[in-house]
């Protein structure tokens, strides 16, 4: 099948949609097909040498759309916050080589033993106070992700769209802003307000999709299913954030062992079909 290309220059392939696709075979196949974008993560990244991994998207002339993931800013123990903050000034270094422009934040949940919600959401406001203005030295904007109430517990205490706003509120936008994934937001009665405030505060940053299928699995994390397999109204989830004013990348992000255990070339393939035909 062939794609028109001005919805190949928007799309984008989140890296952990096809996790064990090394990278080179990803850029390759990316570029193949015409792809403009490809969202990467840390790990792999470093695995392969953030250096190289710069050099080698640049050479096929792909955008990187997204760094995934920094933040976890929750902690016991001040010194593991000073190890924390250490960390998200490195990713935000990562971020400024790769020539990505956003880092994207997963919150993190209680501590161990700790039922002080309160003060984690604090934490992570005083974090982003103190990484702010580093990223924007460096050209990065900090990419707030609220994830689904179901991972406040033990991975993301900002947990709603119109959260995510809030901190990122008392900073200018081109430093902070929110990744609408719609895994996360579809659920929520106010998302539709919150994608059209987060546009008139000029906020989105990254626009992220996958399928909420239905029973979920037993591995929750790794329960986001193709375009098209769900629940989700991708398209008009779409319209919104269009209409919204962002006319980004829009990146498809899936965690789902039977995808990663598929060739990635035709995992590629299929997720450009299924975006054409549900989100597109």
């Amino acid at each position: 099948m062939s794609w028109p290309p001005e919805m190949l220059r928007r799309f984008s392939l989140n890296q952990w949609t096809t996790r064990y696709w090394p990278l080179p075979d990803l850029v390759a196949g990316c570029a193949d097909a015409g792809v403009g974008g490809v969202g990467l993560w840390r790990e792999p990244v470093a695995e392969y040498g953030l250096a190289r991994a710069a050099r080698l998207v640049s050479s096929a002339e792909l955008a990187v759309t997204s760094l995934c993931r920094a933040g976890f800013f929750t902690c016991a123990d001040p010194a593991e916050r000073g190890r924390v903050l250490d960390d998200n000034r490195g990713a935000i270094d990562e971020a400024a080589e790769l020539g990505s422009p956003i880092l994207v934040l997963v919150s993190g949940g209680l501590p161990p033993g700790s039922r002080d919600l309160d003060r984690a959401r604090a934490q992570v406001a005083d974090a982003l106070a103190e990484l702010a203005p580093y990223a924007g030295e460096r050209g990065v904007r900090l990419a707030i992700e609220p994830l689904h109430p179901m991972f406040c517990s033990d991975r993301c205490v900002v947990t709603s769209l119109a959260q995510a706003l809030d901190l990122a509120a008392p900073f200018p936008a081109e430093q902070v802003g929110v990744v609408v994934d719609v895994y996360h937001v579809w659920w929520d009665p106010q998302v539709y307000e919150g994608i059209a405030r987060a546009g008139a505060d000029g906020r989105i940053a990254a626009f992220q999709v996958c399928d909420w299928v239905t029973p979920l699995p037993a591995g929750v994390l790794t329960g986001r299913g193709m375009m098209g397999d769900g629940c989700i109204d991708l398209r008009r989830l779409r319209v919104a954030v269009d209409a919204a004013g962002h006319r980004g990348p829009v990146e498809v992000e899936i965690f789902n062992e039977e995808i990663w255990a598929q060739p990635g070339r035709q995992v590629l393939a299929r997720c450009l079909d299924s975006y054409a035909e549900h989100v597109a």
